[in-house]
């Protein structure tokens, strides 16, 4: 079905992938020729078709999938190396994947996603990792799959005495004076810095005019990947690391949201914004640009992301993810080969 319904789409991209090859050719160059033996092998990797496509930020993320039997590697073309990306081409739960390391922040996994759509044809993109949780509801080990993903690092940062600036409204505001810190005999003063508007992000569809812009805030899934998420919460998930368990099993949860920007919340003023502002439960950095490329390019997407620490909410004596880092990491993996089972 989904192969179908993006046929028309996968043409379109195979031409567009050997265009900007050759017309790359040149500074291509500089790093990694991309010779008429490597062009085959583009072509031989896309001509067995449809591929799901995963993304993942860290080498910790990766490792849980590099490690279990149920990835087995291309006989032939177990991998394709391009632009710094490691694109591994196997079976995962018997279904052809393609997996890539993106790296940390909004800008790899933005640039790793569009390669993997240029370069490959993806019927779908999974991305799986950890995130910091925001919402009290849920503990550490918990799997949340939201429906919608926000990018909120993109602000307009407004001056002292403006009211009728440049920028929208539409979103909320983050007024660092609400967070002012008093003594007894301090007196109320206004924050220099002011207060953030958050801006919705520019994108350019595929299907839009060139050069056009749309603008779009809370990016959806999937509605059918949602669909089928509803049947990964009987997944059982590791509760314990070595001695240290957690309070309860984890559960997978589907939830209505989740943000990410190029920050890491380990602070509890802000963890709480997230939440009340933005109703969030993860936070993270790197699934709303993986979100935002497929939402452009019209691939169904989804993302799975389990809880690894509490975004500041904890004690100021340690982070949490030094402890749950790996027991998040296999969490996430496991209802990701879950998932991917069910397609």
């Amino acid at each position: 079905g989904i192969h179908e319904r993006y046929s028309s789409h996968w043409k379109k991209m195979k031409f567009l992938s050997v265009l900007v090859l050759v017309l790359l050719g040149s500074s291509i160059k500089a790093y990694s020729e991309i010779s008429q033996i490597s062009l085959k092998e583009i072509s031989n990797i896309n001509s067995q078709r449809p591929y799901i496509g995963i993304v993942v930020p860290n080498a910790y993320e990766l490792k849980p999938l590099l490690q279990s039997p149920s990835f087995l590697p291309h006989n032939k073309f177990p991998y394709f190396d391009f632009a710094g990306r490691h694109f591994r081409i196997g079976e995962l739960e018997k279904k052809k994947v393609i997996v890539v390391m993106s790296g940390e922040g909004m800008l790899n996994a933005g640039l790793a996603t569009q390669l993997l759509l240029t370069l490959f044809n993806v019927e779908g993109v999974l991305h799986y990792g950890i995130a910091g949780n925001v919402n009290s509801k849920f503990q550490v080990g918990d799997v949340t799959i939201p429906q919608f993903w926000a990018h909120t690092g993109l602000w307009h940062w407004q001056r002292i005495g403006e009211d009728n600036g440049d920028f929208g409204r539409d979103f909320d505001y983050l007024k660092f004076s609400n967070y002012n810190n008093y003594t007894k005999h301090s007196k109320s003063v206004e924050n220099l810095l002011n207060k953030v508007w958050y801006e919705p992000e520019q994108i350019f569809p595929v299907d839009g005019t060139p050069e056009v812009k749309q603008h779009v805030f809370w990016v959806p899934v999937d509605k059918n990947y949602f669909e089928i998420a509803r049947k990964l919460k009987n997944v059982e998930l590791n509760s314990c690391v070595n001695k240290t368990c957690l309070p309860r099993k984890p559960m997978v949860v589907r939830v209505k949201k989740g943000v990410s920007a190029n920050v890491f919340v380990d602070n509890k003023a802000y963890r709480d914004h997230l939440k009340s502002k933005f109703d969030a439960t993860p936070t993270d950095m790197e699934s709303a640009a993986v979100a935002l490329v497929c939402f452009q390019h019209k691939i169904p997407f989804i993302a799975i992301r389990a809880l690894s620490d509490l975004a500041g909410g904890g004690s100021a004596l340690t982070n949490e993810v030094s402890i749950f880092l790996s027991l998040a990491s296999q969490n996430s993996f496991d209802v990701l080969v879950k998932f991917i089972s069910l397609l």
